[in-house]
């Protein structure tokens, strides 16, 4: 699948089928959350893989519209390491470039994946933590479901020309 195929085609998927992930395809994902930019390399990025069905049954009780993770695949936490000076504050942007490829990625071998979002909220991401082991200077910045799509999404075409504004609001 191209680039552009996969960007306009890529859904949240919440619904998946029994089928395990293949430990290629884990990798494949894996590779792709760090091929992702980051300020000034800094490259803050780390995953923790969550695929033990007990830890995935628990993930509904800490965060509210996770209940898919009782039927996915398996879960990745993207996480970040808070580093000194001015482009350790960067590491939730660097993040989310991580997360999208991941997504991007997913979408384009096949596989469904919806973004759940842990970072800001201070207690979901103290919950996550708790739930994984995070050192202290890792923060979880958000858990993505993965699995094979349970059915076939429909893309939908969200380009709205009044939100484009040249050079002035």
């Amino acid at each position: 699948m191209d680039i552009l195929t996969a960007i306009f085609t890529r859904r949240s998927v919440r619904r998946f089928t029994p089928e395990p992930i293949a430990e290629s395809d884990l990798e494949t994902l894996l590779r792709a959350g760090m091929q992702a930019p980051s300020a000034d390399n800094g490259q803050p990025w780390y995953f923790v893989v969550i695929n033990d069905r007990e830890i995935m049954d628990s993930i509904p009780k800490i965060h509210p519209w996770s209940e898919m993770m009782r039927e996915a695949a398996l879960g990745i936490l993207v996480c970040g390491r808070i580093a000194e000076g001015e482009m350790g504050e960067y590491w939730q942007q660097d993040c989310a470039a991580a997360t999208e490829n991941i997504l991007l990625t997913a979408h384009g071998i096949g596989l469904g994946a919806v973004w759940l979002g842990i970072c800001p909220d201070k207690k979901r991401m103290a919950d996550f933590s708790a739930l994984v082991g995070l050192p202290g200077d890792v923060q979880p910045f958000c858990l993505i479901a993965l699995g094979h799509p349970a059915h076939a999404y429909q893309a939908s075409n969200r380009f709205d020309p009044a939100r484009i504004h040249y050079n002035h609001w």
